[in-house]
């Protein structure tokens, strides 16, 4: 007697794709995160600015490491925020420039990007004009993308064909460029107070970017999460503050 042999479809599929390398749960990290630094007066003259170098230097070795359940990056780019005057294009650093780095090492590195500070425009969209022309063409459009944005969040916005500049006209920043790079499109920004962070939340026409603000108060209790154990990775507190507090999951809220 012959018996013939039942398999689950969903077993089939699930060994069709072990056997295909380029199947997506055989692919390695899918995410693309940007990290940007305002190098303005206006952040860098207050001790948030030291304060949120050391946090990059952490924030970026565990995502590099996959510490904690952080996502480790396909690609990573580092570059700043400001500029001589508006739309000035900025180079991002790329992932080499910080892989088999120690947290110390990351943060003398983010200390020699950004030591030439001064009183710079805070220029929003010409970073992230910037940051979407680096996503097309380099082939890293439909992947997840997370920026995180360490500045007090003020903007510089040029009108009039750039020669005049008007601070503070939330409306006029424009995730535009971003909006279609890929289904989840975060942007992170760390360190502004709490009336700015309210505007990045509510004023910020957007219809698909998601935008997650965490204030200066709450960013600077990222150090209280530290037990001083032998080994960074184990510092299960304070990476799941890094979890909780600054990678939350946020929801689509469509502003027009």
């Amino acid at each position: 007697m012959i018996y013939r042999l039942r398999i689950p479809l969903f077993a089939v599929l699930l060994l069709a794709a072990a056997c295909n390398p380029t199947h997506p749960r055989m692919q390695g990290p899918r995410l693309v995160l940007f990290v940007g630094v305002d190098i303005s007066g206006s952040f860098t003259k207050t001790e948030n600015f030291g304060d949120s170098l050391r946090f990059l230097s952490y924030y970026i070795y565990g995502h590099l490491k996959g510490i904690g359940g952080l996502d480790k990056p396909r690609e990573l780019f580092v570059g700043s925020i400001g500029g001589d005057s508006p739309n000035e294009p900025k180079a991002f650093h790329p992932i080499q420039e910080f892989e088999r780095k120690s947290p110390q090492e990351i943060e003398a590195k983010l200390v020699e990007l950004f030591s030439v500070r001064g009183n710079y425009l805070t220029d929003f969209n010409a970073f992230f004009k910037r940051v979407s022309e680096t996503v097309q063409k380099r082939g890293l459009a439909m992947a997840p993308l997370t920026i995180v944005i360490a500045s007090d969040g003020v903007p510089d916005i040029a009108l009039d064909n750039g020669r005049k500049v008007v601070e503070g006209l939330y409306d006029k920043v424009d995730v535009g460029p971003l909006e279609f790079l890929a289904r989840n499109v975060t942007i992170r920004i760390l360190y502004p107070n709490p009336t700015v962070a309210q505007k990045w939340e509510r004023s910020i026409p957007r219809q698909r970017v998601r935008i997650w603000p965490v204030e200066a108060v709450i960013m600077r209790g990222w150090r209280e999460q530290m037990e001083k154990k032998p080994k960074l990775e184990d510092e299960k507190r304070f990476w799941q503050w890094v979890q909780d507090i600054v990678d939350h999951r946020v929801r689509r809220q469509k502003i027009l």
